[in-house]
Formats: C-alpha cells, structure tokens, sequence
C-alpha cells in the first residue's frame, strides 16, 4: 500500500493544503478529504471504509495546523477564550459520539452529505453571507450545545468547524476577527476529539490495513501534516499581494468539484 510514489504524492498534497490554508485562512479539509478518498482507492483500501479513513486521516492532520493557527491568533489577541472553554465540552461530546455512529454508517451515505456541506460551505463563500448579529452572547448552555452541534458536523465534514463557528459567533454579536480567532481555537479539540472518535471507531475495522490506528493511516498523516506546516507561512506572506475574495472563490469551486467527485466515485 505504501511507496515513494504515494509518499512524494502526499508530500504534494500536504504543501498544497497548507499553502491555501496560510493564503486564505482556511482549512485544507474540503480538499484534502475528496482526495485521500481517491488516494486511498487508489491504493485498495475496501471501499467501504475510504471515506471514514480519509476523514480521520484529515482530523490527525488538523492537529497540527491548528496549534500553529492558534499560535498566531492568540499573539494578536483575537482568541476569546471563555467561549472556548465554554464550546469545548460540546465539541467533545458531538464528535466523539458521532464518529462512533460513523463507523457503521455506509461510506455513501457520509461521502453524500460531505458533499453537500460543501456546497453550502462553497455557497457562502461567493456570496461572503454573514448573519446579522442580533443577540447576547451565548451562556455556558447555549455554547454547550452549540459546541455539540458544530462537533457532531465537524465529525462528517472535516470543513464544518471553522465555518460553523465563524457564523454561530457572528450571530452571537462576536467581532469577526475575533470570531475568526476564536473558531481557530476551537479547531483543536475537535481535531483531537475527531481523531481519538475515528481511531477507537475504526480499531476492528482496519487490522487488516497496514500502518493505521484506527481510521488513521499514520504515513499520510505524519507527511501531510509536516509539509503543510512547511508551507502554511508561505502562504501567509502570499495572502497579503493576492486578491483574496477571487482566490477564496476558485478554493471553494474546486472544493465542490472534489467533492462532487469524490461522491461519484465512492456511490
């Protein structure tokens, strides 16, 4: 299942995400996803599990991207921590409940509403919809279901935190560049609850599979998420010459395709 081919291809696909989430600010996961699908077809991975292992793949990888985001929006203060702390025990909850159901879910069934989500994700960002805010900031309740919510997504749509979260803050009178930090932050635990959710779901599932724990397949894992940190600065030092309302169009139509292929291919 492994050799320098796939290495060197994930090697490409890691700089090729990080780059655009350092230039655009967002996740890798509407790309990354429909393309470990392929990878792992590609490579005889049963069909019934590529979707899930592909997801997990991509939650260990967003581990690491996000400490560095965090990093950076916590220099510039834009973190408001109290949300976070609030959120969490939600994210927890949702996500590693429904990565349990996910692993007896039909890949089909998942690779259906990914592609779904990301027409709604893609939809957004033409548009560059933000809800008008028109409340108080949400008590520990309100942001523990909240947190629940955007978990139990994140767990089957690997780009629904950021996108959730940025919109459910706005909504609750949160600045946007706070919102934006904040949303950063709270990708940690729902990559740490993601990938502990798929790799105890999938333990059973993938002995036959060389090198995964779980629904993680640890070379890709470890290659993608050492190349995309590589090149996740460079694209950060890009975002400030490119016009980046076009580029977060063309992110979100090739999103889409990916997705929409990625559906065909495992249905």
């Amino acid at each position: 299942m492994l050799s320098i081919e796939w290495m060197l291809l994930y090697i490409l696909l890691g700089l090729f995400v990080g780059f655009m989430a350092g230039l655009l600010g967002v996740g890798g996961g509407g790309i990354l996803v429909p393309l470990l699908v392929s990878i792992f077809s590609n490579q005889g991975v049963n069909a019934d599990n590529v979707v899930h292992l592909a997801l997990g793949t991509t939650m260990a990888c967003t581990i690491i991207s996000s400490i560095a985001s965090i990093r950076a929006h916590a220099a510039q203060g834009t973190v408001v921590w109290k949300v976070v702390y609030g959120m969490t025990p939600g994210i927890m909850v949702g996500t590693l409940l429904i990565t349990r159901i996910a692993a007896n879910v039909n890949s089909a069934y998942i690779a259906i509403f990914f592609a779904l989500f990301m027409a709604l994700v893609a939809g957004q960002m033409f548009l560059n919809w933000r809800p008008k805010a028109s409340r108080k900031p949400a008590k520990f309740r309100g942001l523990f279901l909240a947190g629940t919510g955007i978990g139990s997504v994140s767990a089957l749509a690997a780009v629904g935190g950021g996108f959730l979260t940025v919109t459910y803050l706005s909504y609750q009178n949160v600045e946007m560049k706070k919102a934006i930090g904040t949303s950063s932050a709270i990708g940690f635990p729902i990559a740490i609850a993601g990938t502990v959710g798929y790799m105890m779901s999938g333990w059973s599932q993938t002995v036959s599979v060389p090198y995964t724990l779980g629904f993680i397949y640890v070379p890709a894992f470890l290659i993608i998420a050492i190349a995309s940190s590589i090149a996740a600065p460079y694209g950060v030092r890009c975002s400030h010459r490119l016009p980046e309302t076009h580029l977060k169009k063309i992110f979100a139509v090739l999103s889409l395709v990916l997705s929409i292929k990625m559906l065909f291919s495992v249905v």
